[in-house]
């Protein structure tokens, strides 16, 4: 009788205060590298590369350049560890000795998001796969370094991706996986015969994917996804895309596994988002936590009249849209669908909010009359519907849609009926119109994005805001009468506010966390309101007897 397989076990691999993660394991699956931004000389600064033998609780730091963001991937000897950074002008790959030593550039990089940064280091040493951008394209691609000769090479695009990332080589190097966005729904894992070969569809899921490896016999591809905002761990046959959930990971994301598959690391996250208040009369008071649980909420508005905000909150349970007074008192749930909702917006006239509701690959938009309290489906002819926001007459809703062309920016009655593409069908996230009706700016995509701007009437192209710096995410930004206040990519503490008629910006205040979802100014101006990370947290987690 042949015993079945040995449950895996879970422990801790690292549990330092702030934010451990991307882990790689070492060729003989010893040691993991991975970054941390804890350290008492980085001071909550950024990520700097460390290594840590399995079993032992002695940390090698190897840089000392606080960044941004921070993937590694070890050379196939184990004696040097390559490493894409990304933090401004610095961003891009870099080599250390994995005992400690100098750090050497090998190549600058455009590269703007942790989700496009992965590198994987082929088994023959040959190549280091990774993600850039060409010039004047804001489209990422999959390229090969040489590490010897630092030649680069590109892998012939994919026309049918605007973004390709994670370029993974299989354990015995005659494999290449990598990731295909299509559009903020549609994401593809791809395997091809390394490097060069034809892409072939592997499955496609709804969700960002965050992090992707081989297992050990190369049957199967690990990866992790947020369906319905809660992470969870899959894994893929390349045979028939069949997808199985690995259940026992908790919040994970970035996973590995060792070269000999025994051993799987993950990033188990956690953290809290409240909602502040900030005086921009008087910035130099700090400000204040207006909205705050054990649950985390973010994406506040203010009402027309300034009298309530409206946000997301998972107090409940489930997120779900609630109200409260202008000052944070008196809580009011106003929706109740057991699934997640986000980012809800007044009508004009106060009287109406819209809001996204998700359950699974499903995307709509709901409306509740906040007296009333009972969400009703704004029903149209485009499906996959999501992230509304009115136009200033309150006589159309705009949003994103995923259909069968892609992602494309409509608007429709505010009541329902026929949607219509909006001049062009761009591809955007979110929008707003402007308070005199005739532009619509949107963000271009979900992290490091330039805002553009779209006329109504036709006074001028389809263009990025002149003189507007990319925005961290797409929810970090909200139009005001004269200009706009967001949050930056080349300064993710920085909120900032750019003038229409100067075309420049001024930063108002900074941060200590991170901000979360979401911003919004009082109708008066005086008062603007965000939301932060005040509790944040990761881990990584080792999991033994991993098959």
């Amino acid at each position: 009788m042949v015993a079945a397989p040995a449950a895996p076990v879970q422990v801790p691999f690292t549990s330092y205060e702030g934010n451990e993660t991307a882990p790689t394991f070492s060729p003989d699956g010893s040691q993991i590298a991975f970054a941390w931004d804890g350290s008492p000389s980085a001071h909550g600064q950024g990520l700097d590369l460390y290594v840590k033998t399995i079993g032992s609780e002695t940390l090698v730091r190897l840089t000392e350049h606080p960044s941004e963001w921070l993937s590694a991937a070890w050379s196939p000897d184990g004696t040097q560890i390559a490493f894409h950074r990304l933090e401004g002008a610095q961003t891009g790959i870099y080599m250390v000795p994995a005992l400690g030593g100098p750090e050497r550039k090998l190549r600058s990089t455009r590269t703007p998001y942790s989700v496009a940064a992965p590198i994987s280091w082929s088994p023959d040493g040959k190549w280091i796969g990774f993600s850039d951008q060409f010039p004047n394209d804001p489209h990422d691609h999959l390229f090969l370094l040489s590490p010897i000769t630092l030649e680069t090479q590109s892998i012939p695009p994919d026309p049918q991706c605007l973004h390709e990332a994670n370029p993974t080589f299989s354990h015995a190097g005659d494999k290449l996986a990598n990731v295909c966005v299509r559009s903020t729904r549609d994401f593809l894992i791809y395997w091809r015969s390394a490097p060069n070969g034809t892409p072939i569809l592997i499955t496609e899921v709804p969700n960002v994917i965050g992090g992707l490896c081989w297992s050990a016999d190369d049957t199967r591809l690990i990866f992790s996804q947020a369906k319905d905002n809660f992470p969870e761990l899959d894994e893929v046959s390349i045979a028939d895309g069949s997808v199985r959930q690995l259940s026992f990971a908790y919040d994970p994301s970035w996973p590995a596994v060792s070269p000999k598959g025994d051993k799987l690391a993950y990033v188990n996250n956690s953290g809290i988002s409240n909602i502040w208040r900030k005086d921009l009369l008087h910035p130099v008071q700090p400000a204040i936590k207006l909205i705050h649980s054990t649950q985390g909420q973010d994406s506040a508005q203010y009402s027309p009249d300034g009298h309530q905000v409206v946000f997301d909150t998972g107090i409940g349970g489930y997120w779900e849209v609630w109200m409260a007074e202008a000052d944070g008192s008196k809580l009011v749930q106003l929706s109740r669908l057991n699934s997640v909702t986000g980012a809800p917006r007044w009508s004009p006239d106060g009287t109406k909010i819209a809001f996204g509701w998700k359950q699974a690959e499903r995307s709509e938009i709901y409306i509740v009359d906040p007296l009333e309290r009972v969400p009703r489906k704004l029903v149209t002819d485009v499906r996959e519907i999501s992230d509304p926001s009115w136009s200033h007459d309150g006589q159309w809703i705009y949003f994103r849609s995923y259909g069968p062309r892609g992602q494309e920016l409509y608007r429709c009655p505010a009541n329902g009926g026929k949607a219509i593409s909006l001049p062009g069908g761009p591809d955007g996230v979110s929008l707003e119109e402007s308070l005199d009706g005739d532009t619509v700016y949107f963000a271009a995509r979900e992290w490091h994005t330039p805002l553009r701007r779209l006329s109504l009437t036709e006074k001028f192209p389809e263009s990025i805001v002149p003189g507007m710096p990319e925005i961290l995410t797409f929810n970090l930004w909200t139009v005001a009468q004269t200009g706009i206040f967001f949050v930056p990519a080349e300064a993710p503490k920085s909120l900032r506010y750019f003038d229409f008629r100067t075309g420049k910006g001024r930063e108002l205040f900074t941060v200590q966390k991170e901000f979360a979802g979401g911003l919004s100014v009082s109708p008066d101006g005086r008062y603007l309101l965000f939301s932060q990370v005040d509790e944040a947290n990761s881990d990584i987690v080792l999991v033994r007897d991993f098959h």
